[in-house]
């Protein structure tokens, strides 16, 4: 089975943009109405799907996509609560109506309300909907809601405790997923995210988060950000800094996906991090759309740059089952139990 760890609905149909964009038009003119949503069809929801991750799903080979709203469209830096709880309930709703329609094929994961400076409590009751009524096996965590500005506390501080303390008991893992970026030097996708998977674990090497949490597990995406490609700048800090060892510290609990878009960086991330802790993904449809001119192939066709990488490293079949389905399974203990069901 192949199980794609990192995928987003940004196709979603028009009656879940308009209400997005009566929500924005509000907060500037507040003597609006309140925005009510008209639901999509089933049909909508199909056509929306099935034209596009379902699609590219089947023909690469994949079997099932975990599946959230899409990233860059939660605007975290918006600092009006209440708009982001209805907006995260309104984009985890349709994505459980994308995991009805197709229940083989996706697997929820789900956006919590953030907002700059809110108590992380404020996330708790939607995370707790989502996984014991919606079923989703996962959530997206923005370590920097102000979206870019860093006004938020490391995640190895005690602010995020009681939202840990939920995933704990829910026994969820988070992916690691920053939303738009508010300031014109940092690109959402070319530098934003990849700046924010760099920092996260950059602050769990110098905390002692998973002392106190043992059993929570991080994904950090698009292949790590330039950790891998800084591995031993990592582990030299690590040491400068009199922390423990990079394996014994960390990657117990941390992982990452195959969210790079070309086989030389694949090939990286698994040499140096070995296939243990990577999860396979592809972010489809996300980032980096489009076709290579210098292969032919979508540029997010990321299995392709797993196989060739495993052939040139000379993975054997388990340490590719880990990393097509194993390490999900692992990572995602209610997907595995999902799957097994």
């Amino acid at each position: 089975m192949i199980i794609d760890c990192h995928g987003h609905f940004t196709t979603p149909p028009a009656a879940h943009s308009d209400f997005r964009k009566a929500q924005l038009s509000r907060l500037l003119n507040p003597v609006l109405p309140v925005p009510i949503l008209s639901p999509a069809s089933d049909d909508e929801i199909r056509e929306a799907v099935e034209n596009n991750q379902l699609r590219l799903l089947r023909e690469r080979g994949g079997d099932l996509m975990l599946f959230s709203p899409q990233a860059s469209a939660m605007e975290h830096h918006l600092a009006n609560l209440d708009v982001a709880i209805a907006w995260a309930r309104t984009c985890n709703d349709l994505v459980h109506r994308v995991t009805t329609l197709f229940p083989d094929r996706f697997a929820g994961v789900c956006q919590l309300p953030q907002t700059p400076g809110s108590d992380p409590r404020a996330c708790v009751d939607e995370l707790r909907r989502c996984v014991t009524e919606l079923g989703f096996v996962g959530l997206n965590l923005n370590p920097d809601p102000s979206g870019g500005h860093w006004t938020a506390p490391p995640l190895t501080d005690p602010y995020w405790y009681p939202l840990y303390e939920e995933m704990a008991e829910l026994d969820v893992p988070a992916m690691i997923h920053v939303s738009a970026s508010c300031t014109p030097a940092a690109h959402t996708l070319g530098a934003h995210y990849l700046n924010a998977d760099t920092t996260v674990f950059m602050q769990l090497l110098q905390g002692d988060l998973f002392g106190r949490f043992p059993q929570l597990r991080f994904v950090i995406p698009h292949g790590g950000g330039a950790v891998p490609y800084h591995w031993g700048r990592f582990r030299g800090l690590a040491d400068r800094l009199n922390r423990p060892p990079l394996d014994s510290h960390l990657m117990n609990n941390v992982f990452f996906d195959t969210c790079v878009y070309h086989e030389p960086g694949v090939r990286l991330l698994l040499d140096v991090i070995g296939p243990d802790n990577v999860l396979f993904a592809s972010e489809m449809l996300g980032a980096v759309r489009g076709v290579d001119p210098t292969t032919g192939h979508c540029f997010d066709d990321t299995k392709r740059y797993v196989d060739a990488a495993s052939a040139a490293l000379g993975l054997t079949e388990a340490d590719r089952g880990k990393l097509f389905e194993d390490n999900a399974r692992r990572v995602y203990p209610r997907l595995a139990a999902r799957l097994s069901s």
